[in-house]
């Protein structure tokens, strides 16, 4: 019980500091005099302050103090995501599209998971409050609502390591980057935000408006994907602001604990000696490469400058899980999109923005993979496994097989969970993919060129589940069925 009480005070605290966020389009609708949407943010604002301020009250009202347990901050990351992306749902209800209750939550997973998958068409007619809402979540959600908490909550007298534990990505979770974890929250934040600044400043530069930089540079660093235009970045039709987007998608797509270290010494050789950002950059690489030539050798565009213009972006856009289009790949040849749907499980790396597998699961898994080959030549040899030069515990390489495994099996339950509802397999499956490792677009009927809004609501709520289960990772949601999880 008083775990219980625990987790409550805490997301008391964490849905006050969300409402602060709300300050964002509610500033932006009194700036362009739009009463409705002000109406809208406000009701949304002072309904997640009101809970929160509940949670906080109902908490310390009850007379029972307790700390978090670690595996407390399995329970509160779920919960706090799932009701979180409830409240950041009322003002698309309100004030948005006719939306359904299915919709906007599923939009709010979409902006708050960095999936950028959208249901809402006529972007271009959309208020600018909601605009910025929707990329505000991106934001918000790109390093993790608990990860942010974790800089602040120690304030009000709580803990952050069971959070942070929950919420960190894969195999680096007892990484630090300073000796308190409160200040390796901080300082991944800072690094966050000067790159967001630096991403908004170059898209102002390559001649993009300042309200669109605001927004797709949240969704840019995020590697999210909404847009302010239903042509997504393919409005601006501009190499420019196409370049600068690839720079700032490939930069978040790298470990950003790596940019914290790399800033902190001022040494660029750090991203040289990281295996995860020399795979980013390899596995983006030749991949542009290829699929320029693959493009070019089936005549899709007139002269190969456009093909690897389109190429490169493309390949880069999806593979990094942002989900920006400039043209619409879904008319490519199958192999094309195809290749990079498989690029938005692998290339991320850990501490980034982006989802998936990420990059260094899959180094141990082609490490591990290579090791046991090596080990029916020579059974009675010792080896190890190194990456970076590092010793890797055999407790990581099991800790990853299991998550791989996990991963897969989610990935083949949910796609027979969409095909029961008579989609094609295509749709099925990318809508799957593209969930799971929150990069948005997939092919068919979730196409680059059209939106989920073709998806019923069962449909929806699986792929809802999906961008879910890809955001805080799948152990920290399966472990709340286990029975251990609830003994005393």
């Amino acid at each position: 019980m008083r775990s219980l009480i625990a987790v409550v005070n805490v997301l008391g605290a964490l849905l006050m500091m969300f409402s602060a966020l709300f300050v964002l389009p509610l500033a932006t609708a009194l700036w362009y005099r739009d009463g409705e949407a002000l109406g809208a943010f406000a009701i949304g604002g002072a309904c997640t302050l009101g809970l929160g301020l509940a949670f906080l009250l109902g908490s310390r009202l009850s007379g029972r103090r307790a700390e978090l347990r670690p595996r407390d901050g399995y329970l509160l990351v779920t919960v706090g995501w799932l009701l979180v992306t409830a409240l950041a749902a009322l003002p698309m209800m309100i004030q948005g599209p006719h939306l359904s209750f299915t919709d906007a939550y599923f939009e709010a997973m979409s902006g708050l998971s960095t999936t950028g998958s959208t249901v809402i068409t006529h972007l271009d007619d959309l208020s600018h409050a909601l605009n910025l809402w929707r990329a505000a979540l991106h934001w918000i959600g790109g390093m993790g609502i608990i990860v942010l908490a974790v800089a602040i909550l120690p304030l009000l007298g709580v803990g952050g390591m069971q959070m942070y534990r929950a919420e960190a990505p894969g195999p680096v979770k007892d990484a630090k980057l300073t000796p308190r974890i409160t200040q390796t929250a901080k300082a991944l934040w800072m690094v966050y935000l000067g790159i967001t600044v630096l991403c908004i400043g170059a898209l102002v530069l390559a001649g993009m408006g300042l309200f669109d930089a605001i927004c797709h540079g949240f969704s840019t660093m995020a590697l999210g994907g909404f847009s302010t235009h239903d042509a997504s970045l393919g409005y601006f039709d501009s190499p420019a602001i196409e370049t600068v987007t690839i720079l700032f998608m490939t930069i978040a797509a790298m470990n950003f604990s790596t940019h914290f270290v790399a800033l902190r010494r001022g040494q660029l050789g750090i991203y040289a000696r990281d295996p995860e950002a020399r795979w980013v950059v390899t596995w983006l690489g030749i991949s542009v490469a290829a699929i320029s030539l693959f493009l070019w050798s089936n005549d899709v565009y007139p002269t190969f400058a456009e093909d690897f213009r389109h190429a490169a972006f493309a390949v880069v856009s999806v593979g990094t899980t942002t989900g920006f289009v400039t043209d619409d790949y879904g008319r490519w040849p199958l192999f094309a999109p195809m290749w990079m749907l498989f690029l938005s499980c692998v290339v991320c790396s850990t501490g980034s923005t982006g989802g998936g597998i990420k990059n260094f699961r899959a180094l141990i898994l082609v490490k591990q993979a290579l090791r046991e080959t090596f080990a029916l030549v020579h059974p009675q040899a010792v080896t190890i496994l190194k990456i970076g030069g590092h010793l890797v515990a055999n407790r990581v390489v099991f800790a990853v097989l299991g998550f791989i495994f996990a991963y897969f099996m989610t990935v083949v339950v949910l796609c027979f969970a969409l095909l029961l509802t008579h989609l094609d397999f295509v749709t099925a499956f990318s809508a799957v993919i593209g969930s799971i490792n929150n990069a948005g677009p997939g092919l068919n009927l979730v196409g680059p060129s059209t939106t989920y809004a073709a998806l019923s609501d069962t449909q929806t709520w699986i792929c809802t589940l999906a961008m879910f289960l890809g955001r805080i990772e799948l152990f920290t949601f399966f472990v709340l069925f286990t029975p251990t999880f609830w003994r005393k």
